[in-house]
């Protein structure tokens, strides 16, 4: 979702929430002013800041190498397998340095002429790369009937950096949030995450348990997370006492 439309939606529903249905966002401070740090929205007696982390570090980046190489190809699948076809990947096998493009014609090849031809069970395949120094990506590929499915998917990576890099992001959240703190105003800190294979609630609010176990850091009143993964049904839930109660 656009920050915006997420924070808005909060919004509305922490209206809802606290018996105030008709709250929307006042203002929005960081777009009014360019020249200082500023938190995202006010909204009646709320000072919000938004924030989004990824479930793994370097997320992002390491989601448009794999989407470079597979993106659109499914349908592919679809039309020369015809069955139940899962190619299941480790997170990185498809990487920074790759030749995406010709990694892409090598598995759209295969896709083509040699997936067809896979008995029914489990098989891994070693898709040679463009050049010898390149590791071949290696396919673990589940063919048959049931489940009818297909598509790609990857292996969740080992990945124990979710509280330090929360602590790190939040820490200077918090800093934006803190000159709102007072009687005036009830400071919130809405963290996002659109991730629906490697993020949860419940993963979500241990990270955060992790890097503030003394509870809601300085400057924050309250902790939120937004979970976005189906964009058309944002789903948001109150951590801030079961920070410190769980």
């Amino acid at each position: 979702m656009d920050e915006c439309a997420t924070v808005a939606s909060f919004v509305r529903y922490l209206g809802r929430c606290r018996g105030n249905p008709g709250l929307v966002v006042d203002r929005w401070p960081d777009k009014a002013n360019r020249t200082a740090p500023e938190i995202d929205a006010v909204a009646g007696d709320f000072a919000i800041e938004h924030t989004s982390i990824d479930s793994v570090a370097d997320q992002r980046e390491r989601d448009a190498s794999f989407l470079r190489v597979i993106g659109g190809l499914e349908p592919l699948i679809e039309e020369h397998v015809g069955c139940g076809f899962i190619v299941a990947l480790e997170f990185d096998a498809i990487g920074k340095g790759m030749d995406w493009s010709r990694a892409r014609a090598s598995l759209k090849k295969w896709i083509e002429e040699e997936a067809p031809l896979l008995q029914d069970g489990i098989h891994t395949v070693s898709l040679p790369t463009s050049a010898s120094t390149e590791v071949p990506i290696v396919m673990h590929i589940r063919k048959g009937p049931v489940p009818r499915s297909t598509g790609f998917l990857r292996f969740e990576p080992k990945d124990d950096s979710l509280s330090t890099r929360i602590r790190a992001l939040v820490d200077r959240k918090a800093k934006k949030l803190s000159k709102y703190k007072g009687p005036s105003y009830t400071t919130v800190l809405l963290i996002e995450n659109d991730d629906i294979a490697l993020m949860n609630e419940g993963k979500m609010l241990e990270g955060i348990q992790e890097a503030y176990p003394e509870g809601c850091p300085p400057g924050v009143d309250e902790i939120w997370f937004a979970d976005t993964s189906v964009p058309d049904n944002p789903r948001f839930y109150d951590f801030t006492t079961r920070i410190v109660e769980e």
